[in-house]
């Protein structure tokens, strides 16, 4: 028995000294891994530095702006009511309004409901702010600044959701505005609804952080869905792999011509049809208009074939692509046949793309005019007809990305030269040289907005040349403080 007993004694004894030895060893392999592991991760953290580090000095524009559009610390406040806004507009009207609006509520402390996008306008696009942009994005972007919610609570809603005060807040209004004559509205009324939202902020004397938070909603915050991103993208990869191209913003659209009265080029018959489309809708005043007035004062957009002479005086060689930026051009390809006899290389998203890939953007105006809006921000030139929402807003863009070249048309010189030339005044050589003089300081270069006293209409749109989001200093000292170039 006891040797039975000594013998299991000396077994466990056995499996201790074992055991003791396997944590030995394991011991012995364990630190000089750990040690390389923490060697290895000290390189790797140094190196990353040092990359992050030369980085940072490649960039060093795009960083200096970024760092004003965000927040360091958490912004924490009581909420003052609930903001809903009702978009007006096509897509790009809407986008400056949700910014706008969204400084409207961090200057008032509101929870800001996300934004309802027009669906009863001209183009009858069913869209919702989620089939346009991130929405997650968008929340998460700007969570350091105002408190957005998809929706308003249960509570709130039963309670006065249903009777909201309904009303358009009034156009380029100051900050003063809103604070005292909006922001005690909701100490009754704990939801307002804005039914009109474009230009109702000023473009100037707004405080420095509220034209940056603009900025910071408009160029990060509103982000793309991933898949008008993804096609976007595949659009500007398309064209890039074929070499440089210039993205025109033809806007010579049914819409477009109706509403402005300019009928430049048109038939009678299509003079009547664009006519009686402006009285269709009511909430247009202005329905009798004089074609030749409006374009000798530069308020129509340049027609296709205005166009193409004024592309090739500016020098644009014939054989560079010409992606037309734009919805259906009114008289078709009747109107587009002498630009593409000059410029051979014209393209349309419709003609790069299967039909299968636009079949989900089909009666979605503002989401087809997402897709230009990509391509037009990635082009080599970028050259609007008109100076529309899109047209400044792609503007802004650029010169937000380091001042791509964006050619400003000023439309009415061009008219009159190109009424000279047409009559035989101005030759060719003389008119040429004539638009390029006249647009040497037109192509989107650093410059204040221009301000005008009690005329906000008439002022450089904030969305088209945001320099306070542009410079270091907040007086942007550095930048041509010219106001004639515009």
């Amino acid at each position: 028995m006891e040797s039975v007993v000594q013998v299991k004694s000396e077994r466990v004894q056995q499996s201790i000294q074992g055991v003791v030895l396997q944590r030995t060893r394991l011991k012995l392999w364990f630190i000089p891994v750990f040690a390389s592991i923490l060697v290895w991760a000290c390189l790797v953290q140094l190196w990353h530095m040092r990359l992050l580090s030369g980085f940072t000095r490649l960039t060093k524009v795009s960083v200096r702006v970024d760092e004003t559009m965000h927040s360091t610390t958490p912004r924490n406040y009581t909420s003052n009511g609930f903001l809903q806004v009702s978009c007006n507009g096509g897509l790009n009207q809407m986008r400056a309004a949700i910014c706008d609006m969204v400084t409207v509520a961090r200057l008032l402390n509101l929870t800001l409901v996300v934004p309802e996008l027009d669906k009863s306008s001209f183009w009858a696009d069913p869209s919702d702010f989620e089939d346009i942009f991130d929405v997650r994005h968008f929340i998460d972007s700007l969570r350091d600044e105002v408190n957005i919610i998809k929706r308003l609570p249960k509570k709130v809603a039963r309670s006065y959701g249903n009777h909201p005060i309904v009303m358009p807040p009034v156009s380029w209004s100051s900050e003063k505005y809103y604070l005292q004559q909006i922001l005690p509205l909701f100490s009754k009324h704990q939801v307002i609804n804005f039914n009109r939202t474009d230009t109702r902020l000023a473009n100037n004397g707004i405080p420095l952080e509220l034209q940056r938070l603009r900025c910071k909603v408009n160029f990060h915050a509103l982000k793309f869905t991933q898949k008008i991103e993804a096609l976007g993208q595949k659009l500007v990869h398309m064209l890039q792999q074929r070499g440089p191209f210039v993205a025109l913003h033809l806007r010579y659209e049914m819409d477009m011509l109706a509403f402005s009265g300019c009928t430049e080029g048109c038939t009678e018959e299509e003079a009547e049809e664009l006519k009686q489309l402006r009285y269709a809708f009511p909430w247009w005043k202005e329905k009798e208009i004089v074609s030749d007035e409006k374009r000798s004062q530069g308020l129509c957009p340049l027609t296709p074939e205005e166009a193409t002479l004024i592309l090739q005086a500016l020098g644009i060689e014939k054989d560079m692509q010409i992606y037309i930026a734009s919805g259906d051009i009114y008289g078709s390809e009747r109107r587009l046949a002498t630009l593409r006899t000059a410029f051979p290389k014209i393209v349309k998203k419709e003609m790069l793309l299967d039909p299968e890939e636009l079949q989900q953007f089909q009666n979605h105006s503002s989401q087809m005019a997402a897709l230009d809006f990509i391509v037009s921000n990635a082009s080599n030139i970028f050259i609007p007809t008109y100076d529309g929402n899109m047209a400044r807003l792609v503007e802004g863009h650029r010169r937000y990305h380091g001042y791509k070249k964006t050619i400003l048309l000023d439309r009415k010189t061009l008219v009159g030269l190109l009424d000279l030339h047409h009559n035989r005044t101005l030759s060719w050589a003389e008119f040429s040289a004539a638009v390029r003089q006249s647009h040497e300081g037109r192509i989107g270069q650093p410059a204040h907005r221009r301000v005008i006293e009690d005329k906000p209409k008439e002022e450089d749109y904030f969305y088209a040349n945001p320099h306070e989001c542009l410079c270091e200093s907040a007086t942007c000292e550095g930048l041509d403080n010219s106001t004639e170039v515009r």
